[in-house]
């Protein structure tokens, strides 16, 4: 099982490789949204904004999200670590029901380049 250390850590990466991208990813990147990651095992919620090509973390809270996030996201700690290091695909993950992501139609179609 992750740590909270770890989890966080993982979304740091996650955002220096936005930041990173180039092309249709980048610009899936430039979104301006509040998001959630709520992570199951440890139920613990990290939630931030994507901004600027970024995401930034701006609280660590316990349980699930307190407040409705534009972009949700759901998983356990290890599967977090895993999609960060590329040893899981989101969609893999994703239809076999181990992340979940919740957003607007829109922006799911937008997202669907980073992930």
């Amino acid at each position: 099982m992750a740590t909270i250390e770890e989890c966080r850590a993982a979304l740091e990466k996650l955002s220096d490789n936005m930041a990173g991208a180039e092309g249709d990813v980048r610009a899936a990147a430039a979104l301006e949204r509040s998001v959630s990651c709520h992570i199951t095992d440890l139920d613990v919620t990290f939630a931030g904004r994507m901004t600027g090509g970024r995401l930034e973390v701006d609280e660590t809270l316990p349980g699930p999200p307190r407040e409705r996030a534009q972009i949700r996201l759901a998983m356990a700690g290890a599967d977090l670590l895993a999609l960060v290091d590329g040893g899981l695909s989101f969609a893999g993950a994703w239809g076999k029901g181990r992340v979940r992501l919740e957003a607007s139609l829109l922006d799911l179609f937008r997202l669907r380049k980073l992930l």
